[in-house]
């Protein structure tokens, strides 16, 4: 798992995922449930890449990738990204090991 730190890195995972498909994560590190969603993330036994940010740390980030993918900013929120898209999204309480892995079976091959 690997941290995105800066618009740039996050303009080459979207370019990364017209290859292949990958994970984001927006991460509120004061916040409990997304320490779990983290927790949920960190662990789920997928092969595809993942990728996470801090929000209140990578704000512009963030914000980037709320503009890209035109899906309003959720933290926790969750982001299975295929062909520059986000294909499967997921907030809060809706981010554990089963739905991330159906997202794989579902949308998770190129």
């Amino acid at each position: 798992m690997k941290e995105l730190r800066t618009v740039n890195e996050w303009y080459d995972v979207l370019e990364q995922s017209k290859e292949n498909p990958l994970f984001v994560l927006k991460h509120s590190t004061t916040c409990p449930i997304s320490a779990a969603a983290y927790n949920a993330f960190e662990s789920s036994a997928v092969g595809i890449p993942k990728y996470f940010l801090k929000v209140q740390e990578r704000r512009p980030v963030s914000n980037e990738i709320e503009s890209n993918l035109r899906v309003e900013h959720q933290s926790p929120q969750l982001f299975l990204l295929k062909d520059g898209q986000a294909v499967w999204q997921a907030t809060h309480y809706s981010i554990s090991g089963s739905k991330i892995g159906k997202a794989v079976e579902e949308f998770g091959s190129k």
